[in-house]
């Protein structure tokens, strides 16, 4: 099924200027397309379209150590409800937060990459952010992982 993400504001990178009324087009775990919301709901019709508040853009890499918690599935979870879908290998360095990251469909890199963009065919990672600054919802690899109620 076809998801079309909308917010405030849309950035196709954090350092981009927003998209005029854009939106995020997302089947299965990629990007179908990313644009100004009104032609996405005409190349995409019947869609369901998610509206947000704030900003949405790419996910973050998270680069420090994985927030402490019970299990290392809900170190995981905390997380991507940071807005983050990728972690640094050095913070995931036993099996057990590796399998977690791997059900949950987080990437776990060997070291530092650049900021994310959402392009087209790349990979269905999205952040939503508040005026606060706090994540209001994340999609990695084209799921709802986290949404702030």
């Amino acid at each position: 099924m076809l998801t079309i993400h909308t917010a405030d504001e849309v950035r196709v990178a954090w350092d981009a200027e927003p998209v005029e009324d854009g939106a995020v087009a997302v089947e299965g775990t990629r990007i179908a397309a990313v644009g100004p919301l009104a032609a996405l709901q005409e190349r995409f019709p019947g869609a369901r379209v998610r509206r947000w508040p704030g900003t949405l853009g790419p996910a973050l890499v998270h680069e420090g150590p994985l927030p402490e918690a019970p299990t290392p599935r809900e170190r995981v979870h905390a997380v991507l409800k940071l807005g983050a879908v990728a972690v640094l290998e050095q913070h995931a360095g036993t099996p057990e937060l590796r399998a977690a990251a791997e059900r949950n469909d987080v990437v776990v890199l060997p070291g530092a990459r650049p900021a994310g963009a959402l392009v087209e065919t790349g990979r269905a990672d999205l952040a939503v952010f508040g005026e606060a600054g706090a994540c209001l919802a994340t999609v990695c690899a084209g799921r709802l992982v986290h949404r702030r109620r």
